[in-house]
């Protein structure tokens, strides 16, 4: 029996079609009608003629709900007026930090208030973008009911359901992963965990409240966080021994209980955002949160703690730094993936060059116009000479199978592999 709202069906519209909502918007049109929508025309343009630069997509998939029925789809637009034609809006726009490392809401309040202006009484809006605990009550609803003139949980309704996208995995996708739910009365909460039911294999878990979901969803990245910084650390001290962090956790880890976290570079859409998100609703509740922020200081640091490395393994190989070639390999926040936001690999590339080297970066998964656009950094498109530095910061399949000998300068050239990917005998240093 198709899921219905207020007596009738679920018209759904998607709001934001990147990694997170493109997923989304092609797994409810396998069941449902629905108006995939977005600001980038250009956007709208592709996702039409069934391609996707992000490569999260299923390719087959797309096109297929592409191909309406009466009862089912999926059409593309970013013409606010056609939003009018829903009752059912789940957000998913991106909930960056500034240059501060403070939350910016400038996507999703705006987002808010464009849905204030089509909303109809009976209305559901859900969230799934990432926020701090009480976001969607305390600063979405208000602009919501602004711009509507409608009365929040009369008017119109709400929820709260956390995106769980782990871009890049083709194993664990959308519908093998347990969504949490919400919804701002107990009927909408069923009514909310009845529609994601409808399309996850994995189940749903109702939260008790929208606060509750969405803190569950802060904490979820925040843990990782602090687990990553942990082993960071190790690798910080280890490294002024001598010995290798890698070997350490290999030992360590032969106890049934340790928990084999890898140190490395904490980037991408939430590990490296969601933290700070947490911390900021923490500060203005008067408390100064010491463990979550300390394990983002640990893992900001580790983009020049591996440059710095590199130019010391430089030096000691007799280079002169000014005149010296590195090659960075990957710019994506992690492997076989072309999502590029909120890169670390970038603090390496910064250290380096304000070290004097000539530094390129190669990345066959990466979009060149937007990595020149986020990060001002041009893609060398292939590689045609040697290094006397190579950074293997990101592990593609790609990288796995280089031949490194042919790019880099001799016995005086230095690899450095932040993966700890790399057959042993051919690298200086890993992480």
């Amino acid at each position: 029996m198709k899921d219905t709202y207020q007596g009738e069906e679920h018209k759904i519209a998607i709001i934001g079609l990147g990694y997170v909502g493109l997923p989304l918007a092609i797994e409810f049109a396998k069941k449902y009608n629905v108006l995939g929508f977005d600001i980038d025309e250009q956007r709208i343009l592709e996702l039409s003629l069934g391609t996707d630069r992000t490569q999260e997509a299923n390719i087959d998939d797309l096109q297929q709900v592409l191909k309406h029925s009466a009862e089912t789809g999926l059409k593309f637009s970013a013409d606010t007026e056609e939003l009018r034609n829903c009752n059912t809006y789940i957000v998913t726009v991106p909930t960056p930090i500034d240059q501060f490392k403070a939350p910016d809401l400038g996507p999703l309040l705006k987002a808010s208030e464009m849905l204030g202006e089509v909303l109809k009484p009976g209305d559901l809006v859900i969230y799934e973008s990432t926020v701090y605990p009480g976001c969607t009550e305390e600063d979405c609803i208000p602009v919501l009911e602004k711009a509507s003139g409608l009365k929040f949980n009369e008017g119109f309704f709400a929820g709260y359901s956390p995106e769980r996208i782990n871009p890049g995995d083709k194993i664990n996708t959308l519908t093998k992963i347990k969504k949490v739910t919400s919804g701002s009365t107990p009927e909408i909460a069923q009514r909310v965990d009845d529609l994601y039911a409808s399309i996850i294999e994995a189940g749903t878990h109702m939260a008790p409240s929208i606060k509750v979901a969405e803190a569950s969803k802060a904490i979820e990245n925040a843990q990782r966080d602090v687990n990553i910084s942990f082993v960071n650390e190790l690798a910080l001290i280890f490294d002024r021994m001598g010995i290798d962090t890698n070997d350490v956790l290999d030992a360590a880890g032969t106890k049934w209980n340790f928990l084999k976290y890898k140190p490395g570079l904490v980037g991408g859409h939430c590990i490296g955002v969601d933290p700070y998100y947490l911390a900021h609703k923490a500060e203005s509740l008067g408390y100064q949160p010491q463990v979550i922020l300390s394990g983002r200081r640990v893992n900001d640091e580790m983009g020049s703690f591996v440059a710095g490395k590199v130019i010391k393994l430089l030096v000691a190989k007799g280079h002169d730094i000014s005149h010296a070639n590195a090659l960075v390999l990957g710019i994506t926040f992690k492997e076989n993936c072309a999502d590029v936001r909120n890169s670390k690999v970038v603090d390496i590339y910064t250290e380096l060059k304000a070290f004097g080297l000539n530094v390129d970066v190669y990345d066959p998964w990466a979009d060149a116009e937007k990595v020149q656009q986020e990060y001002q950094i041009t893609l060398t498109a292939v590689i045609d000479k040697k290094y006397d530095a190579i950074v293997l910061a990101v592990a593609h399949n790609e990288f796995l199978a280089l031949d490194y000998a042919t790019i880099i300068n001799g016995d005086t050239g230095v690899i450095y592999d932040t993966k700890s990917v790399l057959p042993r005998g051919i690298v200086d240093a890993r992480l």
